[in-house]
């Protein structure tokens, strides 16, 4: 049992039935701090089935539903405001903290916190960021000032990294301004790191923001120059160099495609240069010889593949994305982080509607909801294409894309 869902769940049925947690911890015959450290998911143990049972007695739902009711799946508002405020604090923004005796992380813990919150990410798990990420960023800012000589640079990375990591979270959540903000300041970390893998790896999280954001020519200029910058410096960093350099094509070529969509007059031009960064990116994939998952880029020739899909997708050319999917092979699909695979089926999705196979499109869908549940019935963009989906109808279809719609939290 997840700790931080679990708990979730628990301040989602207490706050429905009006009880605060002073007399939700009355009913339990426990401790308000108890109530607090449950719904915050920072218990040390997992509650044990007699503890649920009883909990879910008190709320007066069935266990079931107390232990997996996907809306529940999605972060509450709160959590994303968290992550908002951490990035608002004077020292996580200026990067001077307080001047009190306390010791600073350890960087081989704070790599250890870092590398659990990305394997999460990877894994489809994006709601419980809002409890992972404001930690990470105030331990990494201050283990940025207060550590020296290499310990000081390994700080900067991992506050990089995990200035990404929030970039990444706020896309599924849909809060791109959130989204941009920390993609500048993991560009801004970057730097203070002095390795070009790390500025590489933040150029290509900040180019994904400002897309997403509305600013994708932009993002074309930025991740484009960021890579005629490294380029030199990351072919001699071996494996990892030409991962995050691979991801920078794989990035403009997603900006430039939504650049193209967004301009009526250049659309064809703008179009036409998509293919040629999404082959700039397949060289170096060829180059590296293998997928690979290298500072969590999932780099290799089927992320390319998939990269190419969701370019077709930007691009409204469904039938042409829906090819691109059928050849890329299953064994090597199995071997991506599930977020990855979910993600490919949710833009193949997108792709069936396009070329009006819409009843395929809602199977498409089910299938990533099995796989990574949060992908689907928590994203902004998969829920406006269940959303699209039921005004066009899907025939057959038609009780399943219900059921979907119902868990996605949209109204009958």
């Amino acid at each position: 049992m997840d700790r931080i869902q679990f708990g979730r769940r628990v301040a989602h049925w207490r706050d429905r039935r009006r009880l605060t947690q002073l007399e939700f911890a009355a009913l339990m015959c426990r401790s308000l701090r108890w109530v607090e450290e449950l719904e915050g998911g920072r218990r040390q143990a997992d509650p044990n089935l007699s503890v649920a049972t009883e909990i879910a007695l008190r709320l007066d739902i069935t266990l079931d539903r107390l232990l997996y009711d996907p809306v529940v799946l999605c972060p509450v508002e709160s959590e994303i405001d968290a992550v908002r405020a951490a990035l608002q604090r004077h020292d996580v923004i200026t990067g001077r903290c307080d001047d009190s005796s306390a010791e600073p992380v350890p960087v081989a813990a704070l790599r250890r916190s870092l590398v659990y919150a990305r394997t999460g990410f990877q894994s489809g798990h994006f709601a419980k960021l809002g409890v992972q990420i404001p930690a990470l960023l105030v331990d990494a800012t201050r283990a940025a000032e207060y550590h020296q000589g290499d310990d000081r640079q390994e700080a900067y990375r991992l506050l990089s990294l995990s200035l990404e990591l929030t970039e990444a979270a706020a896309i599924k959540w849909g809060d791109t301004e959130l989204a941009v903000t920390a993609g500048h300041r993991a560009v801004a970390a970057a730097e203070r790191s002095e390795d070009p893998v790390i500025m590489a790896s933040a150029a290509r999280h900040l180019a994904d923001a400002m897309t997403s954001h509305g600013q994708a020519q932009a993002a074309v200029v930025f991740v484009t120059a960021a890579a005629s910058r490294l380029q030199a410096d990351l072919l001699q960093r071996g494996p990892e160099g030409l991962s995050v350099l691979g991801m920078l094509f794989l990035k403009a070529a997603m900006a430039q495609a939504a650049a193209a969509e967004a301009d009526d007059r250049s659309h064809a031009a703008l179009a036409r240069a998509v293919p040629g960064f999404l082959d700039q990116a397949a060289e170096h994939a060829d180059r590296l010889g293998r997928d690979d998952n290298l500072l969590w880029t999932s780099f290799g020739p089927t992320n390319c593949a998939l990269y190419r899909v969701a370019a077709h997708v930007q691009l409204s050319e469904g039938a042409d994305a829906i090819a691109v999917a059928a050849d890329i092979p299953p064994p090597a699909l199995t071997q991506l982080p599930r977020e990855r695979r979910a993600h490919l089926l949710t833009d193949r999705a997108i792709a069936e509607k396009q070329a009006g196979q819409r009843e395929t499109a809602v199977d498409t869908l089910l299938e990533a909801e099995e796989l990574a549940p949060e992908e689907v019935v928590c994203r902004p963009r998969t829920k406006r294409l269940v959303e699209d989906l039921r005004l066009l109808g899907t025939g057959s279809a038609e009780g399943r894309l219900r059921g979907l719609a119902a868990r996605c939290g949209l109204p009958g």
